[in-house]
């Protein structure tokens, strides 16, 4: 299960985080990233990278983007050939290549679905395209042998994650459960200390991290952080 299961990056384009939202004195310029998972049931795509937006949210972040269809054939693949598609969330820069897909299924969480159509949260026209088809998950689902969505709220509170057996390892598809591999590492860090019974005050972490530690994950990779996280067990290189 998972022996011929191949995870690759695709760089759909970039946007530039104004200062007020980057935490810091300065914009910060941050990638969207999407997945392409080559299983043997077909091909998953997670996220689709940054949609046209309205003027004022054109503006608010700049957007460069890297078309969907030519990232896709840098890998040799087409928008045909997706057989699924899984959005971490709905927000523009994640499912911005929705409508290319036409009928494709979309998985995403029940209540994710939900906050996107009650309006004001994403671009409308990005949710509901003509031939738009959703399947709704609620909570975790196995999608296909090896390959499983857990939810990982937080960003939103219907996030998602996918989670790739391949023959080396499990690979989680994080999205944007966390902005960095540094955050991520930095729970994880905190978990392990109150797992080894290190006395309070720690810092909290996000409760789904018990479910992914389940999995045992050789990396994690995220949506707008090109840097991998990877467990800190002891390991030769060279």
């Amino acid at each position: 299960m998972g022996i011929g299961t191949v995870v690759q990056r695709l760089d759909l384009g970039y946007f530039v985080r104004p200062a007020s939202e980057a935490g810091g004195p300065e914009p910060r310029v941050e990638p969207v990233l999407a997945y392409l998972v080559r299983h043997d049931a077909g091909l998953i795509l997670f996220d689709t990278g940054i949609g046209a937006a309205d003027p004022g949210t054109e503006a608010h972040y700049r957007p460069r983007r890297r078309g969907l269809e030519s990232a896709l054939g840098s890998v040799g693949a087409a928008l045909a050939d997706i057989s699924l598609v899984v959005n971490c969330h709905l927000h523009f820069d994640h499912c911005g290549g929705n409508p290319l897909l036409g009928s494709t299924p979309i998985l995403v969480q029940k209540a994710e679905l939900a906050t996107a159509r009650r309006g004001g949260y994403t671009i409308d026209a990005l949710v509901d395209f003509p031939g738009a088809t959703y399947e709704e998950i609620t909570g975790e689902a196995e999608i296909r042998p090896g390959v499983w969505i857990i939810p990982t709220p937080g960003h939103t509170d219907g996030h998602q994650s996918l989670v790739v057996r391949q023959s080396d390892g499990t690979v989680v598809l994080a999205g944007q459960a966390h902005d960095f591999a540094s955050h991520y590492g930095s729970e994880q860090l905190a978990r392990r200390a109150a797992l080894e019974g290190v006395e309070q005050p720690l810092p909290a972490y996000r409760p789904w991290l018990d479910r992914l530690a389940d999995f045992d994950p050789r990396r994690v990779l995220f949506a707008h952080d090109c840097s991998v996280w990877e467990p800190s067990h002891d390991v030769l290189y060279g």
